[in-house]
């Protein structure tokens, strides 16, 4: 090599060091077997730099929207193999922003690796180069971040998510609770003494079951009479505390619907799209609901309309209906389905693909979710995401080691920015 050559690639690579973020170069990757809190298998990958060794670890859901990316094509045994078999690409890989995750999907399809391998892959090489500049996850992502979500909480369960009670259970996935004190540490104590209120008022009533896969009460109740105890536990902490407790359902219709038709079992009835929109509308007058995500099925962005249209003042959230897809958010926003949206990372797999969405939601006034699963694991890269993406709601779940975690980095992030 000429000494002319020489002194122009030193030259540059002093400009690089002076001039740009640090390059970060992955040593090495691998991934292994885990299990999540219903005990279905999942993965989490490491990545390892010149700084260290990073992991993240996927949840799984149950009910999964008909959009959504598979979490494993085959199995996760079979996502690790296939992630092995890339590994001299990525190991070739230089980042130093978030967009390089570009460069990631260009060499892991999510179709071939699944969304739960993309997306624990993506989440521990952020965490890798956050490090690498010595910033936290939510750092990197927003080191402007001010604002803490609110939480949204799981208290009594139904659905597809819940065990029968007496032979019974309600329709409705969700009921929920949402406050709004200022402090996220004191949002999370009156969820808890919510859930400890529901459960004596089940109790009392001896229509209280186990705990679901997301650590909510299972009851014989049906949607009315839970909405009723809901409201009475909202207003009670609501007069001790002196602050604002909403409260919501995830309704998610779609794992009642077939064709034309909502199939409720408790009671039996029938109701066909109109009569949908009519029903839960007139428990959101009754009973006061401010938050409302799935009221009709996950085909139908103009049934969401509807019902937004029938329903101002309040939020009406799409989940299923999205499935944190940036084409079928765009579709939702060209038909004005939706006040806010749910983020789940491993619904599609690519954390590109939630920032470009959230991008989108705070150009269009859309409120932002982030959101658990409910098979769910020790990890709590969502609390970080959440916050680093100034979303407006976490939604966690209240009760169980796996829920909680990520309520308690929330609060740790809370004491440290003051």
């Amino acid at each position: 090599m000429s000494e002319a050559r020489f002194l122009k690639l030193e030259y540059n690579k002093l400009y690089k060091q002076i001039n740009s973020k640090i390059i970060m170069k992955i040593k090495d990757v691998w991934a292994e077997k885990v299990h999540d809190s219903r005990k279905k298998e999942t993965i989490r990958i490491y990545v390892k730099t010149d700084f260290g060794i990073w992991s993240t670890s996927s949840p799984s859901g149950k009910s999964t929207g008909k959009h959504e990316t598979l979490s494993f094509p085959e199995s996760v045994s079979s996502s690790i193999k296939l992630l092995d078999s890339l590994k001299e690409d990525i190991l070739e890989l230089e980042i130093e922003s978030f967009n390089d995750l570009e460069k990631v999907e260009n060499i892991v399809d999510k179709k071939e690796a699944g969304a739960n391998t993309l997306y624990a892959l993506e989440a521990s090489i952020l965490k890798a180069l956050a490090y690498s500049e010595k910033k936290e996850l939510w750092q990197f992502i927003n080191p402007d971040a001010k604002k803490m979500p609110f939480p949204v909480g799981n208290v009594i369960g139904g659905g597809l998510h819940t065990p029968e009670t007496h032979g019974r259970k309600a329709d409705f996935q969700e009921f929920l609770v949402i406050p709004k004190m200022k402090k996220f540490s004191d949002c999370v104590e009156a969820m808890k003494k919510a859930h400890s209120m529901i459960g004596e008022h089940l109790g009392a009533k001896k229509v209280k079951g186990s705990l679901n896969d997301e650590g909510a009460w299972s009851t014989s109740l049906g949607n009315s009479e839970c909405l009723d105890i809901l409201n009475i536990v909202r207003k009670e902490i609501a007069e001790e505390s002196g602050e604002k407790i909403d409260i919501g359902v995830d309704v998610a219709a779609s794992s009642f619907y077939a064709p034309d038709i909502y199939h409720y079992t408790n009671p039996e009835v029938l109701m066909n799209t109109k009569e949908q929109i009519n029903y839960v509308s007139g428990l959101a007058d009754k009973f006061k609901i401010f938050y409302i995500e799935d009221p009709v099925d996950e085909e139908n962005f103009c049934g969401f309309k509807n019902f937004r249209e029938k329903n101002p003042g309040r939020i009406v959230v799409g989940d299923d209906l999205i499935v944190s897809s940036e084409a079928r958010f765009l579709t939702a926003l060209k038909e004005r389905s939706i006040d806010a949206v749910i983020l789940k990372p491993n619904q599609q797999g690519s954390l590109l693909e939630i920032k470009k969405i959230v991008y989108l939601a705070k150009k269009y006034n859309v409120a932002l979710v982030m959101s658990h699963r409910s098979g769910e694991t020790m990890d709590s890269t969502i609390a970080d995401l959440a916050f680093g993406f100034q979303c407006d709601y976490i939604k966690t779940g209240v009760h169980g080691k796996e829920r909680e975690i990520k309520l308690r980095r929330l609060v740790e992030i809370e004491k440290k920015i003051g």
